[in-house]
């Protein structure tokens, strides 16, 4: 598996797996309107504690998911430290010429990487248990009454699931063409840091080609299968709520009037 996590799909037989793909992305969202908007630790600690129960409850490893941050571990530091830096309040804890940490920016540095690690987990999750076109089939019914308003959204739905479907399979012609470059001597890591993102440019090119080429493959594929658009087309499978679902509902209850309490 590439080290590109989110986009995949593991085929586990799981609760979560079980469940309707509709239910998942509305309740997804609003969970996640939730991690964007509470500022307290208790807070924060109910929300970990719950996608840590989400992904016991999914059967997948939680190395995988740890995998999935690893992409965005950069932008969780940068963030850090810009907080731990700027932010001012409480106590100084360090004190120097050039800065000073006070208790408050230690505290928005904590809270602010569990939100990005809370949120790359939870969209991760999602994607790891419901398949791309379950993804799909999902958006485009939720979606369905902006048709009213000559909204595309079967072609809206349709490029979102391409595009997520194909992150990892990006991320893996990546890999392959730095490794072709490095063994024709391209060094990625010598000189400085615009030399650097300079010598990556031997790996843009050759992914834009294939990503073109991949697309023009995909076309024709979805060509020669018959494909003209979302307006008369039946599918295989309808997607059905069943009685497992309404779980998501007093479980959404719970934690709003829970996180709403510990707010207070």
């Amino acid at each position: 598996m590439t080290p590109v996590v989110i986009g995949q799909y593991v085929p586990v037989d799981s609760f979560l797996h079980r469940l309707d793909p509709r239910g998942k992305l509305v309740f997804v969202f609003a969970f996640m309107f939730l991690v964007l908007f509470v500022d307290r630790w208790p807070s924060y600690l109910l929300l970990t504690l719950f996608v840590l129960l989400a992904v016991k409850g999914a059967r997948i490893p939680l190395a995988l998911f740890l995998r999935a941050v690893k992409p965005i571990l950069f932008l969780i530091i940068l963030t850090s430290l810009l907080h731990l830096f700027t932010t001012k309040g409480g106590g100084v804890l360090l004190q120097t010429p050039l800065f000073s940490v006070h208790e408050a920016g230690v505290e928005q540095a904590v809270l602010m990487s569990l939100r990005l690690f809370v949120l790359m987990v939870t969209a991760t999750l999602l994607t790891c248990t419901t398949s791309p076109m379950e993804i799909t089939n999902a958006i485009e019914q939720l979606l369905r009454p902006l048709t009213k308003v000559r909204v595309p959204v079967h072609e809206l739905a349709m490029m979102m699931s391409i595009a997520l479907r194909f992150i990892p399979t990006l991320w893996g012609e990546t890999q392959k063409i730095k490794k072709a470059q490095m063994a024709r001597g391209v060094d990625f890591e010598a000189g400085s840091l615009f030399r650097r993102i300079m010598n990556h440019i031997p790996i843009l090119i050759p992914l834009l080609i294939s990503s073109f080429r991949r697309a023009e493959d995909l076309a024709m594929a979805m060509e020669a299968r018959g494909y003209r658009g979302g307006e008369g087309r039946t599918r295989w499978r309808e997607l059905t709520f069943a009685r497992r679902d309404l779980w998501l509902i007093p479980t959404a209850a719970t934690l709003w009037l829970a996180l709403w309490y510990l707010e207070k």
